[in-house]
């Protein structure tokens, strides 16, 4: 948990460094719109950008994840030759692959680009599925590189804390202004946080809503690398543990295992329901299926 908040502190005051230092130099203004939009968009993506690029250093950190070097054993070979098979099918270069300690059924992908990527399984996993499932899964996280989701969702999320940062200010100073309280003050900072909480809300239903539709393409592309039949099985399999996620919050969205929510708070999940993901499955059309049947881990 330390190591978690450290890395939080930390990144952020990277952030924090990088905006000054651009600031500076350019002698940007955030009193003026075009400031405020040019310290908005600095700090929204720069923020993004900055996670984006550490997140494998940082999701090696925040799982303890044993990245596989030199196979130690017959599951780990199994593991790497399967992921540099369907590296190759998908055009990407080889990830690392890692494993990391969890009791629920789970893996990840992430990286800063498609040729400088980590795939990671839960032991959790290693323990419940077959090797026709795991193939699945793996399938699954290559997809998610090949797409180019983690650049896409951290380019998303930079616009989206761009405008949160910006039009959280301009209608506080608008707020502020109508009460009275030209020049900020305490008024103006209290009303900019309640903003901040407010847009970011929306913002977040945004990205979540984005993520949703990344799993079911993944799910495609897993089916396309391993076979829908396989597919189907990991996430039938899945629902096992579905809705329970150790994964630290910055990678729990690429993790193949989502959370459970209903009414306004599945508007908030990073992934769709366990069965429209296999319904959806079912439903589509396939360019291609691979892989062949193999027995069990």
């Amino acid at each position: 948990m330390f190591s978690r908040i450290a890395l939080f502190l930390a990144t952020n005051l990277a952030v924090l460094a990088l905006v000054s230092i651009i600031m500076a130099i350019f002698g940007i203004d955030p009193a003026t719109n075009a400031g405020l939009l040019m310290f908005a968009a600095i700090f929204g993506f720069g923020g993004a950008f900055v996670s984006l690029a550490l997140s494998k250093w940082s999701a090696k950190r925040g799982t303890g994840a044993h990245v596989i070097e030199q196979p130690a054993n017959e599951t780990e070979r199994w593991l790497v030759e399967t992921v540099r098979r369907q590296a190759e099918a998908a055009g990407i270069g080889m990830p690392e692959v890692a494993i990391y300690d969890a009791p629920e059924i789970n893996a990840f992908a992430t990286g800063a680009n498609r040729n400088n990527a980590l795939v990671a399984v839960s032991t959790g996993l290693l323990r419940a599925m077959d090797r026709d499932e795991a193939e699945a899964v793996l399938g699954h996280e290559v997809a998610h590189i090949a797409n180019g989701d983690m650049v896409t969702m951290a380019l998303l999320q930079g616009v989206l804390n761009t405008f949160v940062i910006f039009l959280a200010r301009i209608v506080g100073r608008a707020i502020s202004n109508y009460l009275g309280r030209e020049g900020g003050g305490l008024a103006y900072y209290g009303i900019v946080f309640v903003l901040d909480m407010v847009f970011g809300l929306f913002a977040s239903m945004i990205a979540m809503w984005f993520s949703r539709r990344r799993e079911f393409r993944a799910d495609i592309g897993g089916a396309q690398l391993a076979g829908r039949h396989k597919m189907i099985a990991a996430l039938e399999r899945l629902g096992q543990t579905y809705g329970h996620n150790t994964l630290p919050k910055q990678v729990a969205a690429f993790g193949i295992s989502g959370g459970v929510g209903h009414g306004l708070k599945r508007l908030l999940m990073s992934h769709p329901p366990l069965e429209e993901r296999i319904q959806a499955l079912r439903d589509a059309p396939l360019a291609q299926e691979g892989g062949v049947r193999q027995r069990a881990i």
